[in-house]
């Protein structure tokens, strides 16, 4: 049997991982054998240091003629020299050491008969029912198991999660509260902008139609040019005002909105007779609603025959005075003339 290292699980001589853990136990069961450690020259014993035997020498080569010299006229100086020994400490020739084992090569484990069991899922290796990673690749050979399914109400309803304290639920509640507040807030001061923006959109695009006053009283008016001749339909007839500051106002039956006001300045619509009598280049529009509340426009006109439109989208509408202002063509006798005037509500 082969101990684990890591854990200490007993495996079979053949395997080469762990059956529990899955670590690789080595390469064999026996340990190399140990190398011997070479000695220096120094301590080796004598027989070491013997010479070893002559290698055979090569084949004679024949040596080439030789070329005679010139004798050298001089004498040697003294005796020849002999060769001198070599020290008695010098390295000396040894034999080499032996060779380390070489390192095992891997080959695949043979699987035995009675170990055959379910096939591993990796590699294909059988291993016997006990073991939990494979005896050739360590796979795992019990992977996790699939969660069980949920019931189909918790499928359908989200589950409630349990909230520690101090969570943050609480501040972003605050949060949230505070927001709502602010939009209610900011609602209710942008109220009345955002109802006349609404009227408006209406306003521009449903259709609209004339509305007629009941009554119409002028503070000022030129003999046989009554304020009624302001409102009667018909442009070749005109009120007469003596001069500026004049007014007519007009009262209607029910409260309406007031979209738009027509004016047809002068004394006609022809350019001939336009400019017989003076005209108010401005009108001051004071509107008064159903609660009492006022509203004050003022109309610029342009001094030319014709009907002029002005927008002007006041809602509740009760009574409409206009006051004549910026006076031109007063020359002589001239008064000043409106000849039509007409208001408009949506339909």
């Amino acid at each position: 049997m082969r101990e684990c290292p890591a854990c200490g699980a007993s495996n079979g001589p053949t395997d080469g991982f762990c059956g529990n853990c899955g670590s690789y136990l080595g390469w064999s069961d026996s340990p190399a054998a140990p190398v011997a450690p070479v000695a220096p020259i120094a301590d080796r014993p004598a027989e070491a240091a013997a010479p070893r035997p002559a290698d055979p020498a090569p084949p004679a080569v024949p040596a080439p003629p030789a070329v005679p010299r010139p004798a050298d006229p001089s004498p040697p100086a003294g005796p020849p020299r002999a060769a001198a020994p070599p020290p008695p400490d010098s390295p000396r020739p040894v034999r080499p050491a032996k060779a380390v084992a070489p390192r095992p090569v891997v080959r695949p484990v043979p699987v035995d008969d009675d170990d055959a069991g379910t096939p591993c899922p990796s590699c294909g290796t059988p291993n016997p029912p006990d073991r939990r990673f494979c005896r050739r690749c360590a796979t795992p050979l019990t992977p996790g198991k699939a969660p069980p399914q949920l019931p189909w109400w918790r499928s359908i309803r989200r589950p409630r999660r349990r909230t520690r304290a101090g969570s943050g639920r609480t501040t972003r509640l605050l949060v949230i509260l505070a927001v709502v507040l602010a939009l209610c807030a900011g609602g209710f001061l942008l109220l009345p902008a955002g109802r006349n923006l609404i009227e408006d959109t209406r306003d521009k695009l449903g259709k609209s139609k004339q509305v007629t006053p009941v009554r119409v009283e002028a503070s000022a008016e030129v003999p046989g040019r009554p304020a009624g001749n302001a409102t009667d339909g018909l442009s070749s007839r005109y009120w007469g005002a003596p001069g500026p500051g004049a007014s007519v106002t007009c009262t209607f039956a029910k409260p309406f909105r007031l979209v738009a006001v027509i004016v047809t300045n002068g004394a006609s619509t022809s350019p001939e007779d336009y400019a017989r009598e003076g005209r108010a280049l401005r009108i001051d529009l004071e509107v008064t609603a159903s609660n009492g509340r006022k509203s004050v426009k003022k109309l610029t006109l342009i001094d030319k025959p014709g009907p002029q439109t002005f927008d002007t989208g006041i809602s509740d509408v009760t009574t409409v005075r206009l006051t004549l202002d910026a006076p031109t063509g007063l020359d002589g006798d001239r008064h000043l003339a409106l000849a039509e005037l007409e208001f408009f509500q949506r339909s």
